[in-house]
């Protein structure tokens, strides 16, 4: 089947030039905050949310990633993606599996990593990797609304810095079915107008130290700009920040960025 409500809302956001701006929350009370900021859509963060459990990224099961979906889709009207890191499955089966209980959670969409979690041998053989991505589309197509598929080449994140590769890779995804593309690690205004104009599918890029702003990445053809874990371990490091100086200094000026946000805060935290 097509897609339909919010997943194909969400897909509608995918505007190559005029890029949706995909904030990642990582808990119900930033998604809120981030939803009555006016932002379109959300995804969450595997690094953001296994941190608000004290853990480190990749430490959580499926099981735990799919009620925090489901809360963080129940706590916005605006559509939620979830990053289901590689699909807590090896074989195309598993992968499908996956997203079919994802789509139970209200969610619009999830992402499939190619990183197999294996160090010595970290990304899957390409037409495996494909293969998954094609389970996963057809999972997600059969459910009631569907959702959109990223498919997401993780190379440079894993020290194979060869973007002919990754984007013959981005191809192979795209012959697979995916929605969207995305390989985290891609930085360079050159890199990303070569994957933007390789493939004909949108294109998400990660908002790294050192990336373009996005009026750049909207002239690339960039769809979409997201954050990773970026916002959580800014808030992290503001507590840090703060109790650092309570415990060091004795002093609380930190309360004077508070005034600020209470606007913001009024509008989240209502209801």
């Amino acid at each position: 089947m097509s897609l339909a409500g919010k997943a194909a809302s969400f897909l509608a956001l995918h505007r190559p030039g005029a890029p949706l701006l995909q904030p990642n929350a990582w808990d119900v009370g930033s998604a809120r905050i981030l939803a009555a900021m006016g932002f379109e859509a959300i995804a969450t963060t595997s690094s953001g949310f296994a941190a608000s459990l004290g853990r480190p990224d990749g430490a959580v099961s499926r099981d735990e990633v799919l009620e925090h979906c489901r809360e963080l889709s129940a706590a916005v009207d605006i559509p939620v993606a979830a990053d289901t890191e590689d699909g807590f499955a090896r074989e195309p089966d598993g992968v499908a599996e996956t997203v079919r209980l994802a789509a139970q959670t209200g969610l619009a969409g999830c992402s499939v990593e190619d990183f197999t979690r294996d160090r010595d041998t970290p990304i899957y053989d390409v037409e495996l990797a494909a293969d998954r991505i094609r389970a996963a589309v057809e999972a997600a197509r059969e459910s009631e609304h569907g959702l959109v598929i990223t498919a997401r080449a993780e190379n440079f994140l894993y020290g194979i810095d060869d973007l002919d590769a990754t984007i013959r890779r981005l191809q192979a995804y795209q012959q697979a079915g995916a929605d969207v593309l995305f390989s985290p690690g891609v930085v360079t205004l050159d890199q990303i107008r070569a994957v933007c104009s390789s493939v004909d599918r949108p294109v998400n890029v990660l908002a790294m130290a050192g990336a373009p702003t996005v009026e750049e990445l909207a002239s690339a053809g960039v769809a979409r700009i997201s954050v990773g874990g970026s916002f959580a371990f800014v808030a992290y490091a503001a507590l840090i920040r703060a109790a650092q100086e309570l415990k060091d200094g004795g002093t609380v000026t930190y309360r004077e960025a508070i005034a600020a946000a209470r606007p913001v805060f009024g509008q989240a935290f209502t209801g």
